[in-house]
């Protein structure tokens, strides 16, 4: 039996129309819950690289210090986004898994080196770019972790003395 050009291009339309019937079929009846954030590899590099220039100026000189700075606020950071609701999570899982993405991350962000490579000058102008981006996603994208850094910092009681906070007031018994 031959089959003719125009027969194989019948049966392989249809052949795609059943897969897509079939893969629309399956992900309406098997879609997945949110799940909880998870900061690990590329996006705990990305996070690690992005906090210390968000918090330029105000973390401390020394070496040690200051690694042990970073590291608690990208903690906080951490905490943080666990406590946000399963939809927001998901939401900030998909901004990091972009900016863990080799060309995602050199395109939205020109860091081609890895986030491990990259330096403080680099990252300060993507997100000073990002800040001021026409595009309100990405503008959205910088606040949110503008403020997801920030907030991490300062819920820090090592970190209050530098701006004048001298603790949330005691209750009077």
């Amino acid at each position: 039996m031959e089959t003719s050009r125009r027969t194989f291009l019948k049966a392989g339309a249809l052949a795609a129309l059943v897969l897509a019937a079939g893969g629309g079929i399956y992900r309406a009846t098997h879609t997945p819950g949110p799940q909880r954030f998870v900061l690990d590899g590329e996006a705990r590099a990305a996070l690690d690289a992005i906090v210390p220039a968000m918090l330029s100026g105000a973390l401390p000189a020394g070496a040690a210090e200051r690694k042990a700075a970073i590291a608690s606020a990208v903690e906080g950071v951490h905490a943080a986004i666990s406590n946000l609701p399963l939809a927001v999570q998901k939401e900030v899982q998909d901004l990091f898994g972009l900016l863990a993405l080799a060309p995602a991350r050199r395109l939205l962000t020109g860091v081609s080196g890895g986030w491990f490579n990259a330096s403080e000058t680099d990252i300060s102008a993507f997100l000073q770019d990002w800040r001021l981006h026409r595009f309100a996603l990405l503008r959205s994208a910088y606040s949110a972790l503008h403020d997801l850094s920030l907030g991490a910092w300062y819920a820090q009681p090592a970190s209050w003395s530098a701006i004048g906070y001298p603790g949330p007031m005691k209750e009077l018994a």
